[in-house]
C-alpha cells in the first residue's frame, strides 16, 4: 500500500528519488515552514526589544506648569537628560551649557579706548580701515538699539565691519545671508518636518540659544538685508525687541511642547537673547526693497558711502568684554555727558519748526534714542554737535521724503536757513547735504 506522505528521509533516497525528492518531500516542506515562522518571530522581538517610544506632544495650553530648576542657568552642571528629541543642536547646546559660563572679561575698559583699539585691531590684524568717527557711530548705535542698518555702496566694507567687531570681541559673528523669497520668522529660525519629526534648526536659531547662557557680546548679520521684505520676516523680532522689559521678550518656535525638547525653550518659546545684536547691511540698488519706517525708527544707521584711507595701526589683540559690562558703560556716558541744556533748546526750537512747516515731529522713540546715543558717542571721544547732527539726518531729516515734492523743493530753503539760525552756518552739515540730496530728487 502507497504511504501519501512519508516521513522517513531514509527511505525516499532507498527509493532511489535521491536529494530532489527528499528536498521537495512533506518533511521538508514542515520544516520549511517552521524555519520561516521561526526567523518572523525573531525580527519582531528584536523589532519590539530595540524600538523608542516618540514623546508624545502636549500642547502649550494643556502642559504642565514649567519647574524654575529646569530653566536656563538653573546650575553650572552638564544637562543629565541627553535624550535627543527633535531638537537635536539644541539638545547638544544644552547638554554642554557649562561651557558658556563666566570667563573672565576686561572690566578696565572705557568707550573711548574700545572704539581705538576696535579700529586699530580691524587695520592691524584685518587690513580693514575704517574713519574713527563711523567706529564711534557704530559702538554708540550698538548702545541705542539691538538693530543696526549698515548702508552704502557695495564695497565699503559694510558686511566687514560687523564681522571685525566679531573678531574683536572675540566671539565671531553670524553672518545670515538674506534669501529674496523670505517672507516669515520660519525662514530665519526654522520649522518643524512632519516627515523626520525633527525641527529644521537655523544657525541663527543655535546662536540665539547658546547667547542665553553666555554673557558674551553676540553680532547677527542679516547680510543683504532687504533683498526681501524685512518688515515681513523679521516682524516679530522687531515687536518683541520694542518690549522694554527683556524678560517678556519670547520668540514662538513650535506651538506644542515635548518633554524632550531642551530646557532653555519655556512653553516652545525662545528669548530673545539682551546680548545679541542685528547688523543688516543693505544696499540701495533696483534689486532691493525699500526699507519701511517701521524699521528704519527702530533701527540705528550708519551710512558707509566712501572707503577711509590707509593708515597705520598699533599691534592690538581682541578684547574680552561682556554685554553687561558695555550696558554698564552706556548707562554711565548717559549720566556723564547728557545732551546740554542749550542743544535741549535747540531740539525743541527744530521739532516746533518741523511741525509748523513740514507736520512732522521729533516723537518719544526719536527724543529717546536722542538722549542716549549722544552721550555714547561724546563717551567714545566725539563732539556733542556732529552726533546731534548725525542723528538728526538720519532720523528725522529723512522723514521728509515722504513730503510732497513740489512743496518740498520750496521750502527746504527755508528750512537750511533754519538750521544755519540755530546751530552756525558751519555746522549741521549732514542734515543739510539730506536736504540738499531730497531737494534736487525731488
Amino acid at each position: 500500500m502507497q504511504h501519501v506522505l512519508d516521513l522517513n528521509p531514509a527511505a525516499l533516497l532507498a527509493d532511489g528519488g535521491g536529494l530532489p525528492a527528499l528536498l521537495t518531500s512533506g518533511t521538508a516542506i514542515v520544516v520549511y515552514i517552521f524555519l520561516i515562522l521561526s526567523v518572523i518571530a525573531v525580527l519582531v522581538l528584536v523589532v519590539l526589544l530595540s524600538g523608542r517610544e516618540r514623546p508624545a506632544p502636549k500642547s502649550a495650553a494643556g502642559s504642565a506648569a514649567v519647574d524654575d530648576t529646569s530653566l536656563p542657568f538653573s546650575d553650572g552642571k552638564p544637562a543629565e537628560d541627553t535624550t535627543v528629541g527633535r531638537f537635536c543642536m539644541l539638545t547638544r547646546i544644552e547638554e554642554n551649557r557649562y561651557r558658556y559660563g563666566h570667563p573672565r572679561y576686561d572690566t578696565g575698559i572705557t568707550l573711548e579706548r574700545f572704539c581705538e583699539d576696535f579700529r586699530n585691531y580691524a587695520a592691524y590684524q584685518l587690513k580693514l580701515y575704517y574713519d574713527i568717527d563711523d567706529i564711534r557711530r557704530f559702538i554708540a548705535g550698538m548702545a541705542v538699539s539691538k538693530i543696526l542698518i549698515l548702508q552704502g555702496m557695495s564695497g565699503t566694507g559694510k558686511t566687514s565691519l560687523a564681522h571685525a567687531f566679531g573678531e574683536f570681541v572675540d566671539n565671531r559673528s553670524t553672518v545670515i545671508p538674506v534669501q529674496p523669497m523670505w517672507k516669515e520668522r520660519t525662514d530665519l529660525i526654522g520649522y518643524y518636518n512632519e516627515f523626520t519629526k525633527r525641527f529644521n534648526e537655523t544657525l541663527l536659531l543655535e546662536k540665539m540659544y547658546e547667547a542665553n547662557y553666555s554673557g558674551d557680546m553676540y553680532v547677527t548679520v542679516l547680510d543683504e538685508m532687504n533683498i526681501a521684505r524685512v518688515e515681513y520676516y523679521f516682524a516679530e523680532f522687531l515687536s518683541l525687541l520694542e518690549l522694554p522689559n527683556p524678560e517678556e521678550r519670547y520668540l514662538t518656535v513650535v506651538s506644542d511642547t515635548w518633554e524632550s525638547d531642551p530646557a532653555g525653550l519655556k512653553d516652545g518659546r525662545i528669548k530673545l537673547p539682551v546680548n545679541m545684536w542685528f547688523v543688516g547691511t543693505a544696499n540701495n540698488d533696483d534689486s532691493t526693497f525699500a526699507i519701511s519706517d517701521k524699521v528704519y525708527d527702530r533701527a540705528m544707521v550708519l551710512d558707509l558711502d566712501r572707503k577711509s584711507e590707509r593708515f597705520v595701526a598699533p599691534k592690538t589683540k581682541p578684547l574680552h568684554i561682556s554685554a553687561d559690562h558695555f550696558a554698564k558703560l552706556a548707562d554711565a556716558a548717559a549720566k556723564e555727558y547728557a545732551v546740554s541744556a542749550r542743544n535741549r533748546a535747540r531740539l525743541q526750537m527744530l521739532d516746533q519748526y518741523l511741525i509748523e512747516h513740514f507736520h512732522i515731529t521729533f516723537g518719544n522713540r526719536i527724543m529717546k534714542q536722542i538722549h542716549t546715543y549722544i552721550p555714547v558717542f561724546i563717551a567714545c571721544g566725539g563732539d556733542e554737535l556732529v552726533a546731534l547732527d548725525d542723528i538728526l539726518a538720519k532720523k528725522v531729516i529723512r522723514k521728509l521724503e515722504t513730503q510732497n515734492p513740489i512743496y518740498l523743493r520750496g521750502a527746504a530753503e527755508g528750512l537750511l536757513g533754519y538750521l544755519d539760525e540755530l546751530f552756525g552756518p558751519d555746522r549741521m552739515t549732514a542734515c543739510k547735504e539730506a536736504i540738499q540730496r531730497l531737494r534736487r530728487n525731488a
